[in-house]
């Protein structure tokens, strides 16, 4: 048993110790109902108003976790909120009702926000005006702490000994009215997360890795939205199967015409026309209905009206002077895939193979993925094109040029200065 189970062990939550399943005294216990009840869920500014108050008036860190309708609606905004915190208890607000949370932000905008892979939810949030300014994420601790399984479920079983029912994360969260087995679900989600938060803060401390998660915190905190990305449509699923300027045209007027009809319907641009249909059109160049209606993804259940609308698509693509067309390939900053480093630049591809060693050598020492300790991104930057003064200092400056945080330079700098300094083309 870890000392982060020790710890939650001498909680009142913690009442089995992580032996394995068969010892009957010492299983995991199914966590079936919160403490409370499942609170009713807020869906009037009434009764957010006593949300808020409720909130403002509680203590230590508040439990905060979001439930989207992925794969079912255009977007990624939230359906569902559940908090929890010391004096105020659970609550599930629902953002459709009250689409502006702000003021519940504010409420807690001195409070440390406990979240789960903090950075699939802060998005959605910042739409509804709930921005933190110090979080402590549990799913990323757990991997700082080197546990092999970080999802939620998992990691309250490992750490707290409760399991955690599953069955829900997947629907539909823009359903209305929510099913009560849902809600339970969802109310269950933070019922715990304070409780593990505690007992990893204790882990990490132990490991004396409790400073580096909380750079990682802040870190998130304070990103900025990511900006929108360029040419999503060449993300569609297939495209290195795409290899004409005239094809590549076909995919990016199908899936912006997909694109507004999903936003218009708000539903999942999936259920709209598959990526892989696109691919097909693309690939086809149908001349007609009949064409396009004999490719996969365009079958007899797709109605007319719908058919002329991507067979228009297709015929607005192949009418595109050739000035029009899109550039085969994304312009990408930064060095070449690796697996062209070997034949543009030997060196580079030497010094990139002692970095991943060493850098993957100390990843194991500390018990952490790799990626945690430095992101591959950051180490091919820095392999590709070393500084000109290939010491420390300079490789440090660089690393934190790149958005390393202080501790991961601390750790890796040294380790990417001797890749950068012994392999060949040291000048």
């Amino acid at each position: 048993m870890t000392d982060a189970q020790e710890t939650a062990a001498e909680t009142a939550l913690r009442t089995t110790g992580g032996a394995p399943p068969d010892d009957v005294e010492q299983a995991p216990i199914p966590l079936l109902e919160p403490r409370e009840g499942i609170p009713p869920v807020v869906a009037t500014d009434e009764a957010l108003a006593d949300v808020v108050a409720a909130f403002a008036a509680g203590t230590g860190p508040v439990a905060v976790d979001a439930e989207r309708a992925s794969g079912y609606r255009y977007g990624q905004r939230a359906y569902l909120v559940q908090l929890r915190r010391e004096g105020a208890g659970s609550a599930l607000v629902d953002p459709v009702g009250c689409p502006d949370l702000s003021a519940l932000g504010e409420a807690l905008a001195d409070a440390e926000w406990v979240l789960h892979a903090a950075t699939q939810d802060l998005p959605c949030l910042r739409e509804i005006g709930m921005i933190p300014t110090r979080i402590f994420d549990t799913e990323l601790a757990g991997r700082l702490a080197g546990f092999p399984r970080v999802g939620l479920g998992a990691m309250v079983e490992s750490v707290l000994g409760f399991t955690l029912e599953k069955g829900h994360s997947a629907v539909d969260w823009s359903t209305r009215p929510l099913p009560e087995p849902w809600l339970r679900y969802a109310a269950l989600d933070v019922e715990l997360l304070v409780d593990l938060r505690d007992a990893l803060e204790e882990e990490l401390d132990r490991q004396g890795k409790l400073g580096w998660a909380m750079e990682e915190f802040d870190a998130i905190a304070s990103a900025p939205p990511a900006p929108p990305r360029k040419d999503p449509w060449r993300r569609t699923s297939g495209m290195h199967k795409v290899r004409r300027r005239r094809q590549m045209a076909v995919v990016r007027e199908l899936w912006n015409t997909r694109d507004a009809v999903a936003q218009r319907r708000d539903v999942s641009p999936g259920k709209v026309l598959g990526d892989g249909a696109i691919v097909e059109a693309a690939l086809g160049l149908p001349l007609n209905l009949q064409e396009l209606t004999a490719l996969p993804g365009f079958g007899h259940r797709m109605g007319k009206r719908q058919l002329e609308q991507w067979q228009a698509a297709v015929d607005r693509a192949k009418a595109l002077p050739d000035l029009e067309l899109p550039q085969p390939g994304q312009q990408v900053a930064g060095p070449p895939p690796p697996r062209a480093w070997a034949d543009k630049d030997p060196a580079a591809a030497a010094r990139l193979s002692a970095a991943r060693a060493a850098v993957s050598a100390l990843a194991e020492e500390l018990n952490m993925p790799q990626e945690n300790l430095m992101t591959p991104d950051t180490v091919r930057r820095v392999c590709w094109e070393p500084p000109r003064e290939r010491t420390v200092e300079s490789v440090s400056a660089v690393l934190a040029g790149l958005g390393a945080r202080n501790w991961q330079i601390e750790q890796v700098a040294p380790l990417l200065t001797a890749a950068v300094q012994d392999g060949p083309g040291q000048s």
